[in-house]
């Protein structure tokens, strides 16, 4: 008896680090998901219009009524927890969207979307205050003309993942990709310390391409503030003219609702990235996991 206290007292203590338990539990094909995720899609931010979108899923697909609940939770916590199922090899329902560095590090796919409940490929647009080409007809070129691809946004998002400062991401990213620069600035005059105010969303996405028009910008010689906000202020800063621009208008879904709320208050430039794509995603290796529907198969 002194001999199983003395196992059961060590068990306790080391519970928390090693534990006197098995390996996290694997992703098992031949059982519910449901029951092995406790029901559970990880998710970010609560205003992220990929949150608002799952609330839909949730519902079109009968999810809610099979006790599916979404867990919010920030962009940072969603994929350190992505992470570690991954290493482990257990079952895991993430909010994803592309551009993505976890679609990069991570052998993942999206959810088939039957029902549309995320809707189409989407756009990332720019928008400015209204007036900005007037009184800042250079930084209101080079925005208009900022374009760039899901694969060179992914490539400044794994830098800053890898442990580099954003600004310092950017800087490398344009100094391997001189001709963006060009295109972007081609033919237009340096100023003399302008100062201009960026806004944007805190997702990794975002980061990356602020910063790196941020620095573009700097390079024509103009005093660049970035400002992180949530959506819904992101978009009346803009609008109301306290930030001149911000690059992460994801369109028509993500911020369909805010483009709507406040159309007539600002100028689209139009697209800066095309086919990025929001909705569930999961590990490849969970196979038989390929639809929403899949969520609550038997």
């Amino acid at each position: 008896m002194r001999k199983l206290k003395t196992v059961l007292a060590a068990c306790a203590v080391v519970l928390g680090l090693a534990g006197c338990s098995t390996a996290p539990a694997k992703y098992n094909a031949s059982q519910p998901l449901g029951k092995q995720l406790n029901y559970t899609i990880t998710g970010i931010d609560a205003g992220a219009g990929v949150m608002s979108r799952t609330t839909v899923a949730l519902q079109k697909y009968g999810l809610s009524a099979h006790n599916w609940q979404l867990q919010t939770s920030s962009t940072a916590a969603m994929t350190s927890t992505l992470g570690k199922a991954v290493e482990h090899h257990q079952p895991i329902v993430v909010t994803g969207w592309q551009p993505h560095w976890m679609f990069d590090k991570y052998d993942l796919k999206f959810l088939k979307d039957p029902k549309h409940a995320y809707g189409t490929s989407e756009a990332i647009h720019t928008i400015a205050r209204k007036g900005l080409k007037k009184s800042a007809p250079q930084a209101y070129t080079l925005l208009d003309r900022f374009y760039w691809t899901p694969a060179d946004m992914s490539a400044v998002m794994l830098k800053v993942n890898d442990g580099k400062a954003p600004a310092t991401a950017a800087k490398q990213w344009l100094k391997a990709n001189p001709q963006a620069l060009q295109q972007w600035s081609k033919g237009l005059k340096h100023v003399h310390g302008q100062k201009l105010t960026l806004t944007y969303v805190a997702w990794d996405s975002e980061i990356a391409s602020t910063n790196v028009i941020a620095q573009s910008l700097r390079t024509l010689g103009y005093d660049v503030t970035i400002r992180p906000m949530e959506i819904q202020p992101l978009w009346a800063s803009v609008a109301t003219g306290a930030a001149d621009a911000m690059v992460c208008a994801w369109l028509p879904n993500t911020s369909g609702k805010y483009y709507a709320d406040y159309k007539g208050q600002f100028v689209d430039l139009g697209v800066n990235l095309r086919g990025a794509r929001v909705g569930l995603a999961v590990p490849k290796y969970m196979t038989n996991i390929n639809t929403i529907d899949d969520l609550i198969k038997k």
